[in-house]
């Protein structure tokens, strides 16, 4: 069997495991994250202007968008995927270097208004599509990463597989989905390495590809089934020898949804780490910014790489800026939303904080990544002070986890100045019954 029919069997029958309270309750959790991360990106770009742009495919079809409107399922997936995505609260599985939630899940809810499921119906194509996503993201590893925007690439695989599960396609039409999904992969790095509004754009359209791809599937439409493991296909094209036997080897056994980082600030999660071991430092030896001389941050390669701007001055520029968010996290306690705005961006001293930052590669935090996102912090204050502090984790990694109480928190904080707090507490009620409800929100 190619490794997509091992994959497509996996979908087409997940086995009992999935159905265990322990995945379901995290699979749970995954969605209320991934809704504490739509509902804010409903209202920002670029999902704004996509509704502008694809206003033909909107108020018809079957599928909704985050606030209720009309869509069709393509769009419903690309726009909502690209909101799950836009303000860089969304969860991670650090060994894929990769975004789960935002197109898989984008994809499920998608299939799922248009096929009206159930809640668990709902859950079990989530689980689908973050075990597949996951072991193919972590196979590609670390030479895929360079180049290539893990969320949109690997994501088209979560939303496909999700996706079939929705329409409970065998595992001969899943492998097909799989198949064309793979050729629609696609999103650079190099598309938010500067202002823009690619990246969360490479989520939508991986919602989108997934979805599209499911349903030629369920049409007759056929694939390559070895596309991604054949001479010239997406391990060796996009990759340095992917070991697809290791990927699949706890297929169905052990659950990657159970294994998840889920955001405790608002920026790029290769800056959490130094903001913990920052704000860590702060808290142990009691200095303010005022009293700082210099920050060294020693962290891992690919963050001083996609993180590392030195003078960011847009919003989207700021979220990929270590100093940046380190700055804020030491002068106002965090990096929530309101790091983002116009008068924090000008903030003078956020500015003159920033200019006492610098950032190097740390060989040893660097031979750990992906696996560990660590950061050593070193603070130089006036009176001749020098703290330093290794931060192994980040808060909300597996190994610092965050609550189903902060979860709800975070859900509270980030939906409801939307919906507002009595609307934000119903549908988070509602969400963490997904498993009993006989159709979705």
């Amino acid at each position: 069997m190619t490794i997509i029919e091992t994959l497509a069997a996996y979908a087409a029958k997940p086995g009992p495991l999935a159905d265990s309270g322990e995945v379901i309750h995290h699979a749970k959790r995954a969605v209320v994250d991934w809704y504490a991360a739509l509902i804010p990106g409903a209202v920002a770009m670029p999902a704004t202007l996509l509704e502008t742009a694809l206003a033909e495919d909107l108020d018809r079809g079957g599928a909704r968008l985050a606030l209720g409107r009309a869509a069709t399922v393509r769009t419903a997936a690309l726009i909502n995927g690209t909101a799950a995505h836009t303000v860089e609260v969304d969860d991670i599985y650090k060994h894929a270097i990769y975004h789960p939630g935002a197109p898989t899940i984008a994809a499920a809810l998608a299939a799922g208004h248009a096929g009206n499921i159930s809640g668990m119906d709902f859950l079990r194509a989530v689980i689908v599509g973050y075990e597949v996503s996951t072991r193919i993201g972590t196979a590609m590893g670390r030479s895929h990463y360079k180049y290539w925007h893990n969320t949109g690439t690997v994501g088209t695989f979560g939303a496909a597989a999700a996706a079939t599960a929705i329409l409970k396609l065998d595992a001969g039409r899943a492998a097909h989905a799989l198949a064309t999904c793979a050729t629609f992969a696609a999103g650079l790095q190099q598309a938010f390495r500067m202002d823009s509004m690619s990246k969360p754009l490479h989520s939508g359209r991986a919602a989108e590809g997934g979805v599209l791809a499911a349903l030629m599937a369920q049409a007759g439409v056929t694939g390559s089934l070895d596309v991604i493991d054949g001479e010239a296909g997406l391990g060796r094209a996009m990759s340095d020898g992917p070991d697809w036997a290791a990927a699949v080897a706890t297929l169905g056994r052990q659950y990657n949804i159970t294994q998840m980082t889920f955001k405790n600030h608002a920026c790029c999660g290769h800056t959490f780490a130094a903001i913990d071991g920052a704000r860590a430092l702060q808290r142990q030896h009691g200095f303010s910014a005022d009293d700082i001389a210099s920050v060294r941050v020693a962290t891992y390669r690919p963050a001083l790489e996609v993180a590392g701007n030195p003078d960011p001055r847009t919003a989207a520029e700021a979220r990929f800026s270590l100093p940046y968010v380190v700055s804020n996290a030491l002068i106002h306690g965090s990096v929530r939303l309101a790091a983002f705005t116009p008068e924090r961006l000008a903030d003078a001293a956020v500015r003159s904080l920033m200019a006492r930052i610098e950032l190097q590669v740390d060989p040893d935090i660097d031979a750990a990544f992906p696996g560990k996102r660590a950061a050593r912090v070193t603070v130089h204050t006036r009176d001749g002070g020098v703290f330093e502090h290794l931060q192994p984790n980040r808060k909300g990694d597996p190994e610092e986890p965050l609550s189903d109480d902060d979860l709800n928190d975070k859900f509270i904080e980030l939906v409801g100045p939307v919906l507002g707090a009595d609307a934000a507490a119903a549908l988070l009620q509602r969400l963490w019954r997904l498993e009993s409800a006989a159709s979705l929100p």
